[in-house]
């Protein structure tokens, strides 16, 4: 099923977690999530009748390896990720190259060209690909690792490619009220910030950043604030991702923004009993997958 490629070693298992009802004999009934960049290989699957999460797996990756040999190395191993029939499936790829377009500026084709305004596309290496955010009128395009992209063809042929930032947008417009105020959300990977606004329903601003340090990670949040006419002192924050309450990161956001909070898992879904031993703020991009067409 899956195409030959470069010997890797099997991702390490961080965190699994099954619920008892799972039967991965029957894949027709659930739909396959996975998410892969430097914060790792995350997995779920949901059981499509009760729209719920039976399973999150979270795999740490080599940087010195290709991303796809990773993932086909754990493919191979893994008890039923390498099976066909899944309802749905959907991989979001984590990097900084996306731009998103007003949907009536989008022209099919024109990806490359799109691109080229923030990243300078490797057509060796990378293809460009976009998403449609239909609810939100808009498109997102971006550029994910050509081999990534053939071992998704390969291995599930009708699956859907989408950046995280995709995944984001959706499950924050989502958690959003139609009326309420401008609301800014964080959100972190190793050593990559990704912010978004929202006012209402409508999004108001998405971008990632890179950050090697604490100050980095505060000096983005705060400018990001200021150009949004945000207070530090007096207007909330949102933090979901790779982060603990006890962290330097944490500290020194707390430090410099006062009303900071973190966020719950995309509402409306179910999530097994199992899963209560993950904080409810992490993996919101994995399950907010769920929530993208």
């Amino acid at each position: 099923m899956f195409a030959s490629a470069p010997a890797a070693s099997v991702p390490v298992a961080q965190h699994r977690f099954r619920d008892e009802t799972l039967d991965p004999a029957n894949p027709s009934a659930y739909n396959l999530y996975l998410t892969a960049g430097a914060a790792g290989i995350r997995l779920g699957l949901v059981e499509v009748q009760r729209n719920k999460f039976v399973l999150l797996e979270d795999y740490a990756v080599t940087a010195t390896s290709p991303l796809a040999s990773q993932l086909q190395a754990l493919a191979t191993q893994h008890e039923f990720l390498n099976q066909s029939g899944w309802q749905h499936v959907r991989l979001a790829v984590q990097n900084r190259y996306f731009t998103l377009l007003p949907a009536p500026l989008f022209r099919l084709g024109d990806e490359a060209t799109y691109l080229r305004l923030h990243h300078q596309l490797d057509l060796a290496q990378e293809s460009p690909h976009y998403y449609e955010h239909i609810g939100l009128d808009m498109v997102s395009v971006f550029a994910a690792e050509q081999s990534v992209s053939t071992w998704l063809q390969t291995a599930y042929p009708t699956g859907r490619l989408l950046h995280q930032t995709s995944a984001l947008i959706e499950g924050v417009v989502h958690q959003s009220k139609q009326s309420a105020p401008r609301q800014l959300y964080l959100h972190v990977n190793p050593q990559e910030l990704t912010l978004v606004a929202v006012h209402g329903k409508r999004l108001e601003y998405c971008n990632v950043f890179p950050f090697s340090s604490p100050e980095d990670f505060i000096y983005y949040t705060i400018l990001v604030m200021q150009e949004l006419q945000l207070n530090p002192d007096q207007d909330n924050l949102v933090v979901w991702g790779d982060l603990l309450p006890d962290s330097e990161l944490f500290t020194i956001l707390r430090k410099y923004v006062r009303h900071v909070r973190f966020g719950t898992r995309p509402f409306d879904l179910a999530y097994s009993y199992r899963l209560n031993d993950t904080f409810d703020y992490r993996y919101f991009e994995l399950y907010s997958l769920h929530l993208c067409k």
